[in-house]
């Protein structure tokens, strides 16, 4: 049977499904208390709920979600500089579709666009490179968010506009690096989790080997997996026969895609453009080498130098709790405004905006749950 066929054999989902549950029942019976890992990446917190998953082991095994979501960690200050950025003359400002309604501090780039500036959605980069070479007469300025797994594609953007002698084209740099955000939820003590469920699509550029600190250094088991049911359930089998037998491990659960060292071509190109450096995060503040920011020699691509736009380090007064959640601290129902003040029509936080992010998910797939 061709591997992608496993994905929809019912049968052998069910077995899959009483194994996990069986081996939860064994951890936690040998702990004494239910085990909890956290779904890092917030395409796996989606996963999960839609598969049924989550339910499915809900009386034997806590699945807390992380800060996987890349709209959802941009800090407020980062949004309010691309705010700013829409505000000027000139300038058109292009961005991802979850960025759009992510409140910063005064505004959005939704509300923006609503004010009369000129705020476009690409699907990538690249496409964005495009339009400014169509239209030489308008600044463009592409809103870079993500992780390791869009960060090439916009150095490759930036790079394609330089051979291709485009002026018109700059980059707000609000990537972040997921390494040293799993150091700082691993370090800080504030949620011990017994597993942690990595990204595949991050691991697919980083590789293998790059995760290996996470067992190594805080002795923590963690499996990488990819999207499909069957992925993720084998996943959370390998953690917790890990659990179980006392070790930990870095486990390789998605190989036909991620290879031990990673994407080099794509490694090479964020390290030919940008630069590690200190990053804020919605919720954790400041975590140091989390971000990408360009090299001195491609500066003239670099939207904050170009523009001399400052990002503000204050936090808009709400009674959002994205950033916990993102910690893995509560769930979206302790969140007072979940599908109540905070809905997908009109969202409070970054959580309730993107696709990924942990409130969006729950309030479709959870909220009767939740709020009866």
């Amino acid at each position: 049977m061709k591997i992608f066929e496993r994905f929809n054999d019912p049968d052998l989902g069910k077995r899959m499904v009483s194994r996990v549950r069986s081996l939860a029942l064994k951890a936690a019976d040998r702990l004494g208390r239910p085990i909890m890992l956290m779904e890092v990446c917030g395409t796996h917190t989606a996963a999960i709920s839609k598969s049924g998953i989550r339910m499915l082991l809900a009386d034997l095994l806590e699945l807390r979600s992380g800060p996987g979501c890349p709209v959802c960690v941009t800090a407020p200050g980062d949004i309010e500089a691309a705010v700013n950025l829409s505000r000027l003359p000139g300038v058109t400002v292009a961005t991802f579709g979850d960025m759009i309604r992510v409140p910063g501090i005064s505004s959005s780039l939704e509300q923006e666009r609503a004010r009369g500036s000129e705020v476009n959605i690409f699907y990538s980069p690249g496409d964005a490179v495009d339009y400014a070479r169509l239209h030489p007469e308008k600044e463009v300025v592409f809103i870079g968010v993500g992780f390791e797994t869009t960060a090439p594609l916009v150095a490759l953007s930036v790079d394609e506009a330089r051979e291709s002698g485009i002026k018109n084209y700059s980059v707000l740099s609000l990537h972040k690096i997921v390494p040293p955000v799993l150091s700082n939820l691993l370090s800080t003590g504030e949620l011990s989790v017994d597993g942690l469920i990595l990204p595949g699509h991050v691991c697919v550029i980083t590789g293998r080997r790059a995760l290996d600190f996470v067992a190594g250094k805080y002795n923590v088991p963690a499996a990488i997996a990819g999207f499909e049911a069957m992925d993720i359930l084998a996943a959370v089998h390998s953690l917790l026969e890990a659990i179980l037998e006392g070790r930990a491990a870095v486990v390789n659960c998605y190989p036909r895609v991620v290879k031990e060292n990673g994407n080099i071509q794509a490694q090479k190109i964020i390290e030919k453009i940008f630069t590690p450096v200190d990053a804020h995060w919605r919720g954790f503040g400041e975590i140091a080498g989390s971000g990408l920011a360009f090299r001195e020699e491609y500066s003239d691509y670099d939207a904050s130098y170009r523009y001399a736009i400052g990002t503000s380090l204050s936090t808009p007064k709400t009674a959002c709790r994205c950033g916990e959640l993102l910690k893995g601290k509560i769930y979206p129902g302790d969140c007072g405004l979940f599908a109540r003040s905070c809905t997908p029509a009109t969202p409070v936080g970054p959580c309730m905006v993107s696709s990924e992010g942990t409130c969006s998910v729950y309030y479709r797939y959870h909220r009767t749950a939740i709020i009866p």
